[in-house]
């Protein structure tokens, strides 16, 4: 992990993403990223053909047999409701 600082660029901000992760994910001056907003205030960065929901899906698939069902949040929600 590496802290990074955010700069004024015109009237936007900017983050420098250090030549390390340029070189690790393939992309260069002028290319296109994809931001996604984690549940948690997470940013993250990828390159538009990197992310796929297929490829994501059988990506968490073998920890779904290993992670318990848990109960519907909105039934709960239900549940607990005060009318």
């Amino acid at each position: 992990m590496i802290s990074l600082q955010i700069a004024k660029w015109g009237n936007s901000l900017a983050v420098r993403i250090p030549a390390d992760y340029v070189r690790q994910i393939g992309v260069k001056e002028g290319d296109q990223l994809v931001a996604h907003l984690g549940a948690d205030g997470a940013l993250n960065l990828s390159p538009p053909s990197l992310w796929s929901r297929k490829a994501f899906a059988q990506e968490l698939a073998p920890n779904a047999t290993t992670l318990p069902m848990g109960t519907s949040v909105i039934e709960q929600l239900r549940q607990e409701a005060r009318y």
